[in-house]
């Protein structure tokens, strides 16, 4: 699978999102949940160089493992996803550990997920440690389509990770702790 998407950072001014996303007729398909992320790589940090993540997520009582090819980067950020559930997380952990893989970058964030029925793509909301922002995943002409509903231009569209929104954080906050957790 490919998946397509921008961030878009909610401006702290703006208030709550949530009533603006529903009086635009998006209703909420997945509750807040935190989730608590985990990069692995290699020691030389093999897979980030290439562009490439591997991620073990755990929201609430379920986990994942994504694996996402390297982008392409343009006003979008497109790339190949790969991901499935894993039921035992701490397992997972030590396989990849045996492979040669370290845990590096952990990033947490209250997420919540909406949607407008028949629309193809859905709306993320991130509650970061670093700043609310506004995921938007699904073809082109939606995502356009709907950052302008919400009074957005394509010039607020965001293509970085989470992992380098928050490299460049540290670089303005020294004090800051070397993950981006609550």
């Amino acid at each position: 699978m490919t998946e397509t998407e921008v961030k878009i950072r909610w401006p702290e001014g703006r208030g709550d999102p949530r009533p603006a996303l529903e009086y635009f007729g998006y209703v909420e398909i997945a509750p807040r949940v935190l989730e608590a992320d985990q990069l692995f790589d290699r020691a030389d940090a093999q897979l980030r160089n290439s562009g490439q993540v591997l991620r073990l997520r755990q929201s609430g009582d379920q986990a994942m493992i994504t694996y996402k090819g390297p982008a392409e980067t343009d006003m979008y950020k497109s790339r190949e996803e790969i991901e499935f559930d894993v039921s035992d997380p701490v397992n997972v952990t030590l396989l990849l550990d045996r492979l040669g893989l370290m845990p590096g970058f952990r990033y947490e964030k209250f997420r919540t997920t909406f949607s407008i029925a028949g629309e193809d793509g859905v709306i993320t909301l991130d509650e970061t440690p670093i700043g609310v922002y506004i995921e938007l995943e699904g073809g082109k002409s939606w995502i356009d389509a709907t950052a302008k509903r919400l009074g957005f231009h394509s010039s607020d569209y965001i293509t970085k990770s989470y992992a380098a929104l928050y490299r460049e954080f540290r670089a303005e906050h020294v004090a800051a702790p070397e993950n981006m957790v609550f």
